[in-house]
């Protein structure tokens, strides 16, 4: 009797063996390990300074190469070109915008063009106005940082439309003349 219990329990136990438990759902935790993290974004809304009707919306965006830095501005006179930077202080409220101190410069350089090997951390291209007086601005900030408290972080800082060219040369700012747009990046 043993070897017939034997025999049936064989066959038994590889019939339960071969039943199959259903499957748990399948969480797809590569993609939640690879993706990206959000980037740290930020904004600033430029108003006149030093009676300009100067005004703009600039949008702010941390990546590998730095902060990308895109958005318009309204109010400038037909065909010119303007002087751009990220200034050291977040405050606009001086009439002259002077209250948002001297252009953004954490490593001490000399100030010059954006490309330059030498220059302010706020150092940006200029910005050239239309027929109509818009700008579009795209520009990457290389080395800049958002929302790290660091000494490269733009938040808090404010930017800044001059009344001319930066000639990327004079020192200490360029020779870009006076403040007419000033925001602070939030």
């Amino acid at each position: 009797m043993k070897a017939h219990a034997l025999a049936l329990l064989i066959p038994c136990a590889l019939i339960a063996c071969s039943k199959k438990e259903p499957a748990p759902p399948l969480t797809d935790t590569t993609a939640a390990a690879t993706a990206p993290e959000p980037l740290a974004t930020a904004q600033a809304t430029l108003a006149g300074a030093s009676g300009s009707a100067v005004m703009g919306e600039l949008k702010f965006a941390a990546g590998a190469a730095g902060v990308t830095v895109t958005g318009d501005l309204t109010g400038l006179s037909a065909s010119t070109v303007h002087g751009f930077h990220v200034h050291e202080t977040g405050d606009c409220s001086a009439p002259d915008a002077k209250s948002a101190g001297g252009h953004l410069n954490p490593s001490n350089a000399e100030h010059g063009g954006p490309s330059s090997d030498m220059h302010h951390l706020g150092d940006m291209p200029n910005v050239e106005a239309d027929g109509s007086g818009h700008a579009s601005v795209s520009a990457t900030i290389g080395g800049a940082t958002l929302r790290d408290g660091g000494p490269n972080d733009l938040v808090g800082k404010a930017v800044i439309v001059h009344a001319k060219r930066d000639d990327y040369t004079t020192q200490p700012s360029g020779d870009s003349g006076d403040r007419i747009a000033c925001g602070v990046v939030k």
